[in-house]
């Protein structure tokens, strides 16, 4: 028998061969098409993405074109932080202000606190904003009803308007300023590492939580403190006038309950936002002109925000704050 004259083996299996091929080359062309199908759905969604961002962020603030009918008592909620960026910045609680004095229906205005306190600059912003509506609408009542708490700079907001309210459970007070941080400089000789601060100005590093207090820097922060202090008082008094009784703790940055700050002249009486639309200012119908932003804003806003802050805290290089 010759070998030679034997077909080779392979040659009875390239029909398979050509099929598997085949078969392999088809499903890389699907896995082709079915990557670009996914390529192109998720390119749609980013697109989509982007496109829901700028209708939210060009969406205007809620409740900034209430419609109503009739004559109604207006309310405006000053709820949490009071800090640029938060729910209770002081542009929106200003707008939402504006909005209710402008609209004809409105027979008087009412505050509705709900807040620690905050910024003071944010505050002082609300605080003039109220004492310009009660000059250009000298016949609007303003009202200022506390729930469960108005301290620091709400306030500092509060005493803006005609009178205040609150419950007999009621926390008020806080006329002070505050400004904090922490001190590391003996965690860090015990773990034995060297802080290396280089800056341009011999007060840069001023307040850095790894140096040494200077005494120096530290009566500056005292000044600073003490400046917005008295600003603080004197639009408490400005607002409140010779209903506040001489206290020596009236300014000391104490909290009361509602009961002992009407006797302290810090309140006026005891009453809630219907109360007050009944008998101040005659008005039961209730509108609420408080401006909501868009949800995407508010996340933003919220995480900007507490990224700022997170980031002040580890520097405590923080902003003075009427908490």
């Amino acid at each position: 028998m010759s070998f030679f004259n034997k077909e080779p083996s392979n040659m009875s299996n390239q029909p398979w061969e050509r099929s598997v091929l085949e078969k392999v080359a088809l499903a890389s062309i699907e896995e082709q098409k079915r990557a670009r199908r996914w390529s192109i759905f998720f390119k749609l969604l980013f697109l989509g993405y982007i496109v829901m961002i700028s209708v939210f962020a060009l969406s205007p603030l809620s409740g900034s074109s209430i419609q109503t009918s009739g004559s109604h008592t207006a309310v405006v909620d000053i709820r949490g932080v009071i800090m640029s960026g938060a729910e209770a910045d002081a542009e929106t609680i200003i707008d939402s202000m504006n909005n209710a004095v402008d609209n004809p229906g409105t027979k008087g205005l009412i505050l509705r606190l709900n807040t620690p306190g905050g910024s003071p600059v944010q505050s002082s912003y609300v605080y003039e904003a109220i004492r310009d509506i009660k000059t250009k609408h000298p016949d609007l009542p303003v009202y200022a009803v506390v729930e469960d708490l108005c301290a620091s700079g709400g306030y500092y907001i509060a005493s803006a308007a005609d009178k205040i309210f609150v419950n007999e459970s009621s926390i008020v007070g806080s006329i002070g300023v505050v400004m904090n941080g922490f001190g590391f400089t003996d965690a860090m000789k015990t773990l034995g590492v060297e802080r290396r601060l280089y800056t341009a100005g011999s007060h840069k590093g001023f307040l850095d939580p790894f140096s040494k207090v200077d005494n120096e820097e530290k009566a500056h922060v005292q000044t600073m403190l003490n400046d917005i202090h008295q600003e603080f008082i004197q639009a408490v008094k400005q607002g409140r006038g010779d209903r506040l009784k001489d206290d020596p703790n009236m300014f000391s940055g104490l909290v009361w309950a509602g009961t002992e700050s009407i006797k302290l002249g810090l309140t006026d009486d005891i009453g809630n936002v219907k109360s007050v639309a009944k008998n101040e200012i005659g008005e039961e119908n209730i509108v609420d002109f408080t401006a909501q932003r868009p949800l995407f804003e508010k996340i933003a806003k919220n995480m900007g925000a507490a990224m700022a802050e997170f980031t002040l805290q580890i520097t405590s290089n923080k902003s003075p704050t009427l908490f």
